[in-house]
């Protein structure tokens, strides 16, 4: 699959090494009659990257620049390189590659040249082609063939077939800045200057195989303003759209209110036009903006200009998650690609929308439209339905429809992503049967036995075949969690991943990301969590991978995520691997022994207290320390061995408060006014944190208890997919909440982990017991208990900076404004790292995990540290996992943020 509707099985990947491998490759297929892909990352919406035969994935290892020239702003790049890696190569020259898709931190130059890819900047710097200057490339009988301007490098007849046809080529093709469709054979016209290389480009690896390429850099502006211009709804910023392409922006970018999950700092509006200018300086390129805006004023209901590069990248990705946000609609159903991104001459957006509206609503369909309406290009995802056969007809009718509302207004039905086999078929509505009868006669000089990505372009597959949908299971499967935001049903949830591959980027997608760390340490696709999510999507369906819960195939790409939950957050349509994970081992492990760790580690709780029930504290560690003991106690336990086992503390945090004086402190004899939950860290392993927290509390005039003994979120449980055990452990905690759920106190977790569980996972368990939703809505961290219960309690002033790192399930899904806006008030300065310190609870623990764990917590959280050394930074961990990690990998003590405030209270 890809990031379209289709799905076909190949029967082999290679992932060539080199150019000889490509051409090894190729005579295989030639050999055996056997189509042939190439691929890049896969983000392709129309469906070419998928294929039956061999998929040729160019991102494992022909994936270098080769050479850069500052000088001649020239590069020569193989296929595999992700657009972001040579822009951070050029940008050190004040140069860029000007195409830039939304994908641009995973997208390559082979497949942007496959598609001929655009991006938002497309007004200044136009279209991949316009940006290559010479392309090497293998054909279909195994030549390799260098494509520059001129002919030279043409198969043989290419030429003669031009010539006998230049009539239609000069007449057949619309012209308009996005038009993406067919083959560019215009870019062969003697007139222009033949220019293979540019014709090549959009052929979606029909034609050949791309090995190399030698690309154009643009001078990038030395400084950059944004303007953001509201307008009262889509069709208003659409008509606004081409009369501020004279004022020489280098973006003009749609996208309307059902977009933004919230308002995330833009203007008022009901749509908005993301416009950038360039500038010699920083208030040059402001004084453009302003005037922009000011031109536009008569149209605009609000405007921003923003210079702050910060600012400007978090109003971006706004914008470029809409790729995502997109397949939900406002009430949660999806919504899918297949009129993706087709164009219009931009002047007549307008009334093209107007018009693709009107035949939405005929059709019963709904859809919101984005993009670059500088261009006349919109992205659309529309809420077919691709699940029954009456759905499927309607998607065909509506494509065919369509396609003739766009050639209608001289259009193009690809402007950005290419034909694949969501258009292609609708290519003769377009450019007649004559022109489209030279693609095919094209088609054959460069591939003479059609086995290059057969079904794109050029005698099409129908654009409703082949539909990823197809084999899955119609009836909801039987699951343990509840999948509220999917009804219900773990096949929508599994469908959430449409392949937009956020998740398959080398580097964090912002300093405070966390998904996906293991495929940034493996670079394995069956590392993400798109990767993961096909899997499961292909256990459903059961055509490959054929013994469903208990496929070993999905077992062993799901053994290295770490359940950090940060695709949850960060990826646009919210999948949620960590829950899928333990559905998945909840059902592979049921009625069947486990590994070791899943007793050793998903029991915790359970031999915690028993450990202080028996206070065998300092025997337990006196044991974990004993060289040879502490290496069979391991091993029996499916612990790394080279992981040292924490300390169980001698006295726990319970048995701490239950001595107190006055337990429960000031004014304990009235109502609480919070419960601190003694999770099972914070009680058996850092009963300091605990401690301090209490001292923090009381010192804001807050009075504290602890809840009954047995209280417990289930998390090692469910982290290792003991579902059952974990009802049981959560049904037990409600009934000994309930007397303090009724009063309405709020619950003050320490451990984000647990916090987080109890807030989510929680109501997913049992969202049939109502207790569940009040007491997940009783949760408040440290720092949300302070601000809200205490307001005015100002902390005590530390003054230094701070370093650490932001839990993941913390970024996840609770959220971190309140920390820090609690860091703020005490003075204690500087950013956390995103990512994930690695541990993640069981994870860095389990055997064969430490070197990825290793990995994990060297990509961000150590390399912070040693950044923030020199100013003897405070370093926070909220988290156990996170404390535990600085401790074993680095031999630095973190700190919960509430030990940090006790301590200086203390002072």
């Amino acid at each position: 699959m890809d990031a379209s509707n289709y799905r076909r099985i190949p029967a082999a990947v290679v992932a060539p090494r080199d150019v000889d491998d490509v051409a090894a490759a190729l005579a295989v297929c030639r050999e055996h009659d056997v189509p042939l892909v190439p691929r890049g990352a896969g983000t392709s919406i129309a469906g070419q990257a998928t294929g039956t035969g061999v998929v040729l994935d160019c991102t494992r290892h022909l994936n270098r620049i080769v050479s850069l020239d500052p000088e001649a702003r020239t590069a020569v790049v193989q296929p595999g390189v992700v657009l972001d890696d040579l822009r951070a190569a050029a940008a050190p020259y004040g140069l860029t590659f000007g195409p830039d898709p939304s994908t641009h931190s995973r997208c390559t130059l082979g497949g942007m040249i496959g598609n001929n890819s655009c991006g938002s900047h497309s007004v200044a710097w136009g279209t991949t082609a316009d940006n290559v200057d010479s392309l090497t490339v293998t054909d279909g009988r195994g030549t390799p063939r260098r494509l520059a301007r001129g002919w030279d490098g043409a198969p043989d007849g290419l030429r003669a077939l031009v010539d006998a046809d230049l009539a239609l080529l000069r007449t057949g093709f619309p012209q308009l800045p996005r038009r993406i469709s067919g083959y560019a054979l215009d870019a062969l016209l003697p007139e222009r200057g033949p220019d293979l290389a540019r014709a090549f480009c959009g052929s979606e690896g029909t034609l050949g195989v791309l090995t190399e390429a030698v690309v154009r850099l643009v001078e990038a502006p030395r400084a950059r303003a944004l303007a953001v211009l509201g307008y009262a709804d889509e069709s208003a910023a659409a008509e606004a759209a081409a009369g501020l392409l004279p004022y020489g922006p280098l973006t003009v970018e749609g996208m309307a209110a059902d977009l933004v999950k919230a308002a995330n700092g833009l203007p008022r509006g009901g749509a908005w036009l993301f416009v950038e200018i360039g500038g010699a300086s920083a208030a040059e390129a402001r004084v453009h903006a302003e005037t922009l805006v000011r031109a536009a004023a008569g149209e605009t209901v609000d405007a921003l200009v923003v210079d702050d590069p910060a600012g400007q990248r978090a109003l971006w990705r706004v914008r470029e998650d809409a790729s995502g946000t997109a397949t939900r609609m406002p009430d949660g159903s999806e919504a899918w690609p297949g009129w993706e991104d087709c164009a219009v001459p931009p002047a007549r957006l307008g009334g093209y929308l107007r018009d693709f509206r009107a035949l939405l609503a005929d059709h019963g369909l709904r859809g919101t439209p984005y993009g670059h309406f500088g261009d006349g290009c919109i992205h659309v995802r529309i809420d077919f339905d691709l699940l029954t056969g009456d759905g499927i007809a309607r998607f065909r009718r509506f494509s065919e429809e369509l396609a003739d509302v766009v050639v209608a207004h001289g259009g193009s039905l690809s402007g950005e992503h290419g034909d694949g086999q969501a258009r292609a078929e609708l290519l003769p509505k377009m450019y007649g049967p004559e022109l489209v009868g030279l693609f095919e006669r094209v088609k054959d000089l460069w591939d003479p036995a059609g086995l290059l990505n057969p079904g794109m372009l050029v005698r099409p597959a129908p654009l409703d075949a082949n539909l990823r949908f197809a084999p899955l299971p119609r009836e909801p499967v039987d699951v343990a969690f509840g999948y509220p935001h999917d009804g219900g049903d773990f096949s929508a949830a599994v469908r959430r991943c449409v392949g937009v591959a956020k998740c398959r980027t080398a580097t964090p997608a912002s300093p405070t990301a966390v998904m996906c760390p293991s495929f940034r340490v493996t670079g394995e696709e069956a590392h993400s969590t798109r990767g993961r999510a096909r899997l499961l999507h292909e256990m459903l369906a059961g055509e490959v991978v054929t013994d469903g819960w208990r496929s070993t195939e999905v077992k062993d790409a799901l053994d290295l995520c770490l359940s950090c939950k940060g695709c949850r957050s960060d990826c646009p349509v919210g999948v949620d691997m960590a829950t899928y994970k333990a559905e998945f081992l909840h059902h592979h492990y049921r009625g069947r022994r486990r590994p070791a760790a899943h007793y050793a580690m998903g029991w915790l709780p359970r031999w915690l207290r028993a450990v202080a029930a028996t206070r065998t504290a300092r025997l337990v560690n006196a044991l974990a320390r004993a060289g040879p003991l502490a290496a069979l106690g391991k091993r029996i336990g499916g612990i790394a061995p080279e992981r040292a086992v924490p300390e169980v503390a001698p006295r726990t945090f319970r048995r701490w408060w239950r001595g107190r004086p006055q337990a429960g402190g000031p004014g304990a004899g009235g109502p609480p006014d919070a419960v601190l939950w003694p999770d099972t860290f914070t009680d058996h392993l850092s009963p300091s944190v605990g401690r301090a927290a209490v001292a923090v509390l009381e010192a804001a005039g807050l009075t504290v208890t602890v809840p009954p003994g047995g209280v417990c979120c289930g998390l090692t449980y469910i982290s290792t997919g003991q579902l059952d055990r974990a009802r049981t452990a959560l049904g037990a905690t409600l009934d000994r909440m309930e007397p303090l759920l009724d009063a309405g106190t709020p619950v003050v977790v320490l451990e984000p982990s647990c916090a987080a569980t109890l807030r989510a996972d929680l109501t997913e368990l049992l969202g049939d017991d109502p207790r569940a939703a009040r007491l997940a809505a009783s949760v408040r961290t440290f720092a949300e208990a302070l601000e809200e219960l205490a307001p005015d309690w100002q902390p005590p002033r530390i003054d230094r900076p701070a370093a650490g790192q932001t839990h993941c399930h913390q970024h996840a899904v609770l959220g971190d404004a309140a920390e820090r806006r609690l860091r703020e008030k005490a003075g204690l300065a500087g950013e956390l790292a995103g990512g994930c310190c690695g541990l993640a609870g069981n994870f860095g623990f389990e055997s064969g995990h430490y070197e990825v764990s290793k990995a994990c917590a060297e990509e961000q959280l150590l390399p912070s540290l040693t950044a923030a050394s020199a100013e003897n930074p405070v370093i926070l961990a909220d988290g156990f996992s996170c404390r535990t990690q600085l401790q074993q990998l680095a031999g630095v003590r973190g700190r919960h943020l509430a030990e940090v405030l006790a301590e200086a209270l203390g002072r």
